[in-house]
């Protein structure tokens, strides 16, 4: 059973907006969407940030690493000129402040640890620390308006990340995320104690799909932009996907 939401904005806004920022979870509001997968990485203090690269230059202008950084440095700096103009000025948004912001506006999210190299069982054990403590401070309000929204889910490529995460916050789930589906898919989510696999869909093939269905797992795929590869994953059971292209496929795509 898949208890989450079906369509996912990639890094908030998808091609819209900037990536990992307070723009871009903006941006797939705005569209309608109220799921978003967005990657938490370590600053050189031990707070959680949004961030993809563990290396500047792509989304955040000059030379460096994310994890020689600290996160004050890391919020001074332009994560979104790179996109655009009218995006200038955009800061790295902690892992804190993106919790309070969906919380506010009941946006559900898949939380990617993504480990610097060589940092990945600090990661998972403080985004965990994080995301569980903020989960129990929002619990009364929750409760009070009578919200139906599933807890987030953690996500990574790195299973000792994962297996971290899994050691401070059991109760929040995970899935692994693996390019290409290998023979031992179902002994690698058991190591994880993941409950859904996620993989590229371009690699995908159908027996597969039906294979991780059929032995109780949630299957996510990601990147889709194509409308049509959407419905044949779907079609082929593929519980959700995450898209870039939230101007073409909409939140309620899966129905």
């Amino acid at each position: 059973m898949w208890p989450f939401p079906r369509v996912i904005a990639h890094r908030g806004g998808g091609t819209l907006a900037p990536e990992n920022t307070l723009a871009g979870l903006r941006c797939g509001l705005a569209h309608g969407y109220r799921a978003v997968e967005f990657d938490v990485m370590l600053a050189a203090d031990g707070v959680p940030v949004l961030m993809h690269d563990p290396a500047f230059g792509r989304t955040v202008p000059g030379i460096g690493n994310v994890a020689e950084t600290s996160a004050a440095l890391l919020a001074g700096m332009d994560a979104g000129s790179w996109f655009g103009p009218q995006f200038a000025g955009e800061p790295v948004p902690d892992f804190a402040q993106v919790v309070g912001f969906c919380h506010r506006e009941g946006i559900w999210m898949n939380v990617e640890i993504k480990p610097s190299p060589g940092f990945a069982a600090e990661t998972g054990r403080a985004a965990a620390a994080l995301l569980k403590q903020m989960l129990a401070q929002q619990a009364d309000a929750r409760l009070a308006d009578d919200a139906s929204m599933p807890l987030p889910l953690f996500s990574s490529f790195s299973p000792e990340a994962l297996m971290a995460a899994r050691d401070i916050a059991p109760d929040i789930p995970r899935g692994l995320l693996i390019g290409h589906v290998p023979d031992d898919w179902q002994a690698r989510l058991e190591q994880v104690g993941a409950m859904a696999l996620h993989t590229n869909h371009k690699n995908l093939k159908q027996e597969q799909a039906q294979a991780i269905k059929a032995a109780g797992y949630g299957l996510f795929c990601y990147t889709v932009d194509d409308p049509e590869a959407a419905r044949r994953l779907l079609d082929w059971g593929v519980d959700a996907f995450c898209t870039d292209r939230i101007d073409l496929i909409g939140p309620d795509f899966a129905g």
